[in-house]
């Protein structure tokens, strides 16, 4: 539900002075603390260093507990990680006690409510906002990140996935703010969410450290929730915002100017020429905005400890960190600083990542968050229908396997029922991508887990308008997938797949129409016979192609896509469409739907 022009003005300009009010506060409290602190100096000196240290995480998604709700099982995999904030919560405790309560602050760099069947069930089964009048529980994360004493944590792409309305909710049960210099309103341009907040490490018969935090998110939003936030909001680049924040936060006073940004640090873009601002920017804020000591990296669920950017206009060197996503490492940031000239400057930073696989979970946020937890461990584990073989993804990166022809199956029929009659009388097709290798739907019952196992995205579902030629050149861009193989060469599938760079949920196949991809060829002419019902595709035919949202705004920088014609739009979640087709049925049978209609070739000759 859109925010009303009325309220929009005044959280805007609330949020505005948010971080004035916070300083202003602040300092009252300082003078008087200064006060007391001067009356007493002639009894106790002031030091002239101190540490003080900031924690991070980021891309937690949800993940409260060491627990994959798509197996029913406690988290594995190969490298031995864990997941979930409970064990996170015991490396902060211990940080705490080590360094002591009052030098150590707490930051997210965003990706929070969105991710797993927890997130969900909280947006949708049972929402946060309430259903009928009545009022909603409260956000597991919320419960979670409140006990364990957040300062603040940036906004993330997938904070919106479920709409403004869930996330000003999520917000409201925050006991700390959600931070977005560049998420702002549509029609003032001024952040509609607290820019950044300053918080004050104490120094015992000294001036407090003032800390600035800047909470930054990606500019992606515009593209992948366009549907969320289309006219409500906008997001201007992180770099533009920075130098705007910035020096704010250093004219208020700030000794310390740390970031939190949900935007890697490589300086690349998923979604092309899409948008004019870089999706992973943290790299480009560290180098063109003089001021910053430290930032706080999210988004792309790497894992980088420890990473030196040189400000292009000072020489100062700019300190990087991203840990891993779901809680499998946070971040340890320390700061030393010297008391000269009259104020507060950092003489050493460094930065590592901690592991929290080896100490337990908080027993009190498993008091707190147990009974959430088998509330959505009943749900995942509710039988919907029953299967009549084993349905695996694990070959579905290069081999047309039958479960990905489900998902074919539920999308095309769904846009095929909400089409006008003159575009009904169009050729229908699907595109969808390999979300996970590991999803397999058994035999014998199948359960709600087992389907979001398969499609693990919020995604809703389009129908667009592709010319023949606009196929041909999308098809082309998702080729791009796969190393070249020249002809004659032994096909290795461990090497196969560029998914380092072009992932597994970037590669979109194809069903409706027949077509080879020639992985002998260099990128660009590896499409061959793309034909449909026998005849091939001319440049000129007109398809409607059942695609994700995410897609069809833009997501991943494929031709053509974000600025076709709309045939069909629906805000039904395309994984719950996948679960009313079986308990609709009753029975999911590949006999129903399954079709070998793209294969990969070597010159001509199928590769499997």
């Amino acid at each position: 539900m859109p925010v009303s022009p009325m309220n929009r003005r005044e959280f805007v300009k609330k949020s505005a002075v948010t971080g004035a009010v916070v300083a202003a506060a602040g300092a009252a409290g300082t003078g008087t603390a200064e006060a007391a602190d001067r009356k007493h100096r002639h009894h106790h000196k002031a030091p002239h260093t101190w540490s003080f240290s900031i924690l991070g995480t980021t891309d937690l998604h949800s993940h409260v507990f060491d627990w994959d709700y798509y197996r029913d099982a406690p988290y594995t995999d190969k490298a031995g990680n864990s997941v979930g904030v409970a064990r996170v919560a015991t490396l902060i405790k211990q940080q705490r006690e080590e360094k002591g309560e009052h030098r150590v602050l707490l930051v997210d760099a965003g990706d929070i409510i969105q991710g797993t069947s927890l997130a969900y069930y909280f947006a949708r089964v049972d929402p946060i906002t309430g259903t009928d009048g009545t009022p909603g529980p409260k956000h597991p994360m919320a419960v979670a990140m409140n006990h364990m004493r957040y300062d603040a944590a940036a906004l993330g792409n997938h904070e919106f996935n479920y709409g403004i309305e869930l996330l000003r909710k999520f917000e409201s049960q925050c006991d700390f703010p959600l931070l977005g210099a560049n998420a702002c309103d549509a029609k003032t341009l001024r952040p509609a969410f607290q820019p950044y907040t300053i918080k004050r490490i104490r120094v015992p018969h000294g001036p407090d450290i003032k800390v600035g935090i800047l909470g930054l998110t990606n500019p992606g939003i515009a593209l992948w929730d366009k549907d969320n936030v289309s006219g409500k909001m906008v997001f201007p680049g992180l770099v533009e915002q920075a130098k705007k924040f910035v020096p704010r936060l250093r004219a208020l006073g700030c000794d310390v100017v740390f970031l939190t940004d949900h935007s890697g640090l490589d300086g690349s873009s998923s979604y092309g020429d899409e948008l004019p601002y870089v999706e992973n920017a943290s790299n480009l804020v560290a180098e063109q905005v003089p001021g910053i000591d430290a930032i706080l990296v999210g988004h792309t669920h790497v894992e980088v400890s420890s990473y030196t950017v040189k400000n292009e206009e000072t020489g100062e060197d700019v300190l990087l960190s991203e840990p891993y996503c779901y809680g499998k490492r946070l971040t340890v940031f320390d700061f030393d600083l010297e008391f000269h000239c009259g104020r507060w400057r950092v003489t050493n930073k460094k930065a590592q990542t901690l592991n929290p696989n080896a100490v337990d979970e908080d027993p009190e946020i498993k008091k707190l968050l147990e009974a959430d937890h088998e509330l959505v461990v009943k749900y995942v584990n509710t039988p919907v229908g029953t299967c009549t073989q084993d349905l695996s993804a694990a070959e579905s990166c290069w081999k047309d396997v039958p479960v990905m022809d489900f998902i074919h199956e539920v999308q095309m029929a769904k846009v095929a029922s909400g089409l006008s009659a003159a575009d009904a009388a169009l050729p229908l097709i699907s595109v969808a991508a390999p979300f996970s290798r590991t999803a397999d739907i058994p035999a014998g019952d199948v359960t709600i887990r087992d389907i979001a196992g398969l499609y693990i995205y919020d995604n809703t579902l389009y129908g667009k308008k592709l010319t023949g030629a606009q196929l041909k050149d999308y098809l082309e861009y998702a080729a791009k997938y796969y190393h070249q193989v020249p002809s004659g060469t032994t096909v290795d599938t461990s090497t196969l797949t560029n998914a380092n760079k072009f992932w597994d949920y970037m590669y979109d196949t194809a069903a409706g129409v027949d077509y080879e991809i020639d992985i002998a060829q260099p990128e660009g002419s590896r499409i061959k016979h793309l034909t449909y019902q026998g005849a091939p595709v001319a440049d000129d035919q007109v398809f409607v192609v059942a695609v994700n949202n995410y897609r069809a705004n833009g997501g991943s920088g494929y031709p053509h896509i974000a600025d076709a014609d709309i045939a069909f739009s629906s805000m039904s979640e395309i994984r719950q469409l996948m679960i009313d087709y079986v308990t609709e049925k009753k029975t999911l049978d590949p006999a129903d739907f399954a079709a070998v209609n793209w294969k990969l070739t070597q010159d001509g000759t199928p590769v499997f």
